[in-house]
């Protein structure tokens, strides 16, 4: 029976990893390969060495995202959409406890506006890196293209039918407050492909770090998503803070 680590006992396990470790193996986080991914703490968590030497860490709440990262491609001058001015109010900012981007699979709905940590900001400097990652539990079964617009100029577009997406968005931020606005776009243009809420497009940003080729979220600053079972076009505006 597997049984939960203690901190001190999950830091001995991932000695293993180090170059004196005979026996090193690779790291799953969830079953995804981990290999590469340093500065990480998981809470909770049940580790198991198997046969081969690789560690196998079951962190419920935590998920790492694998996928080669691209910068986002620059909308030309004369196609740039205008700055959007849908008639929504921007999210009220409360604290974020950071934990790994975890969304329940069952959830249904525009889930409110994620929050935004209260914390201090050094003037003209971003520390930290900021990424953006799309999750879909079926690629095009929403039938929903979503627009990212960062502080009014639009970044890119996330179609439905594309595998997974994940990018460095920090060069587009300024230090402090910015404005994130996420409109999903319904472009059935004949019978629905599904009218089911477990069919859901989630697009998550929020701070990270990249590693032997992973990315992990450990704060989730952003959440929006939409399902197959809405009709109509979603449009939310969110406030980002960086640090």
């Amino acid at each position: 029976m597997n049984r939960p680590f203690s901190s001190a006992a999950l830091a001995a396990a991932l000695v293993a990893l180090s170059p004196l470790g005979a026996l090193a193996g690779s790291v799953y986080l969830n079953g995804v390969l981990i290999d590469g991914v340093t500065n990480q703490k998981f809470e909770k968590a049940t580790v198991r060495i198997d046969e081969a030497g690789n560690i196998h860490i079951d962190a419920p709440g935590y998920r790492a995202s694998t996928s080669s990262v691209t910068p986002p491609p620059t909308a030309p001058a004369q196609a740039a959409a205008p700055p959007a001015t849908p008639g929504t109010t921007p999210a009220a900012a409360q604290p974020s406890t950071p934990q790994a981007m975890a969304v329940p699979a069952a959830a249904q709905g525009t889930p409110p506006a994620a929050a935004t940590p209260a914390v201090a900001t050094t003037p003209g400097r971003i520390t930290q890196r900021y990424w953006l990652v799309t999750e879909q539990t079926v690629p095009g079964m929403t039938e929903y293209d979503i627009d990212v617009y960062v502080n009014s100029r639009w970044l890119r577009k996330l179609r439905g039918n594309e595998d997974q997406v994940v990018v460095d968005v920090t060069k587009h931020l300024q230090p402090g407050s910015n404005q994130v606005m996420l409109m999903a776009r319904k472009v059935s243009t004949g019978s629905r492909r599904s009218d089911s809420p477990k069919h859901v497009f989630r697009v998550i940003i929020g701070e990270g770090n990249e590693g032997g080729g992973n990315v992990m979220i450990d704060n989730p600053l952003i959440r929006f998503q939409t399902t197959a079972a809405e009709s109509k076009d979603v449009t939310q505006e969110f406030t980002l803070t960086t640090r």
